[in-house]
């Protein structure tokens, strides 16, 4: 959500913020149901003025037949008030829908596109890994060694089903520990927030409304989250800050569930695109500047990069174009993990930074050091998410026989152990 009086006065840029997000938000529906509220908000007022002033004089008349016509006059403002405060709460529901819907602005560096193909590689590590054999792709290397079961796992969950088993079970925990001690030096403190969440939790950080249709619904009318990043932004819902403490840097683990909705024949094999799984997620409330938000949006992707480069995978990041950007995002770096079967990167991480979109949602203030009350900026990016991971993992490092060699910055966390199958 953005500032009222900042959207009144750059109209033109949310018009280009939409046109270079593809959303067919109109500022102009907005400013013209703005207006609306604001005339009948000052006629509400007027009127209450109005009765303030009768109210005051009715005590003081002494004429019977005055003091009747006051509050004869009395009754048609109570009727006329009542009247325009039902249109006002219309008007101002109305409003507030529609500032749900004003996509943030992207910054200047996003590049211009439609989709996720048209995002734009900045960086490239690794070389991509070359056999001198015939390589597997995950799903045979992980039913070789009998790490996974996917038809115990749709028998059970339907579609998108899995078990992990054995070694794909050690090699997740010993990925999630190995996250925990590796993003825990980088000054983060670890959450394990509640995934299932209050509507407004979702609203927000911006996962609603537009979102709603792939988000798993309780029969109470709760949600559960898709990423950490819901609750742990719920953490400080309506409260105000100490200054003197950002940023917060926060570690959410959790299960994350996703309907995958719009996506059925989309990347429907092994472990690509699951409708739950687990994630470790970095968290950032920082001071409301935008180039602390630059610096640690920055950051908080390097941390993620250097994750992957200590596991040896090759990876590259592209800076998403203004088609593959969400409503709230000012700019996004996603981390692609490079998978050898099939001769191509796909998505481990994303890194976004808001501003505070979402932040003015959630009423998360704080007072400068002036003592002005600001709202804070919020980041987050992906530490690592299971099972996805163990889809490069275990096609970068496998071995003519189907073993897998396992990183040496997870051998600790597996009992010293060096493979998988031998």
């Amino acid at each position: 959500m953005l500032d009222i009086k900042f959207i009144r006065e750059n109209a033109d840029l949310i018009r280009e913020a939409a046109r270079k997000k593809h959303s067919s938000f109109d500022v102009q529906n907005l400013l013209d149901a703005d207006e609306k509220r604001l005339t009948i908000l000052k006629e509400v007022e007027e009127i209450r003025s109005k009765q303030r002033i009768v109210s005051d004089t009715i005590p003081t008349i002494t004429d019977p037949a005055e003091r009747e016509t006051r509050i004869a006059e009395m009754k048609v403002l109570k009727d006329d008030l009542q009247t325009k405060e039902e249109t006002l709460k219309e008007y101002t529901k109305a409003w507030q829908l529609l500032m749900l819907e004003v996509p943030n602005v992207p910054d200047m560096t996003v590049p211009d596109g439609d989709s996720d193909a048209d995002n734009v590689e900045v960086k490239r590590w690794g070389e991509q890994t070359q056999f001198s054999f015939e390589p597997k792709d995950h799903i045979d290397l992980m039913l070789q060694n009998n790490m996974v079961d996917f038809e115990r796992g749709i028998k059970v969950h339907g579609f998108r089903g899995y078990f992990l088993l054995g070694d794909g079970v050690r090699l997740s925990m010993a990925i999630w520990n190995y996250a925990l001690e590796f993003f825990g030096n980088k000054g983060f403190t670890p959450v394990i927030p509640p995934i299932v969440a209050r509507k407004q939790v979702f609203y927000g950080t911006g996962f609603l409304p537009a979102g709603e249709e792939d988000l798993y619904k309780t029969q109470d009318e709760d949600y559960l989250a898709g990423t950490a990043e819901v609750p742990v932004m719920g953490f400080h819902m309506d409260e105000v800050l100490d200054g003197s403490q950002l940023p917060l840097k926060y570690l959410g683990f959790s299960p994350c569930y996703r309907r995958e909705a719009g996506s059925h024949s989309k990347d429907v094999k092994g472990l690509i695109r699951v409708h739950e799984f687990f994630k470790w997620e970095q968290v950032v409330l920082c001071e409301a500047n935008h180039q602390t938000s630059v610096a640690i949006h920055e950051e908080l992707n390097r941390n993620t990069e250097e994750f992957i480069e200590s596991l040896g995978i090759p990876y590259h990041t592209v800076l998403n174009c203004g088609g593959d950007l969400g409503q709230g995002q000012v700019k996004k770096y996603d981390i692609e993990l490079w998978v050898p079967k099939e001769t191509t990167y796909r998505e481990i991480s994303s890194a976004s930074y808001f501003h505070d979109f979402q932040t003015r949602r959630s009423n998360i203030r704080y007072r400068d050091a002036d003592g002005n009350m600001m709202y804070t900026h919020s980041l987050n990016c992906t530490a690592i998410p299971t099972p996805r991971i163990l889809v490069s993992l275990v096609e970068n490092f496998q071995e003519a026989d189907g073993t897998i060699r396992i990183p040496e910055v997870l051998r600790q966390y597996m009992g010293g152990r060096t493979h998988i199958g031998k």
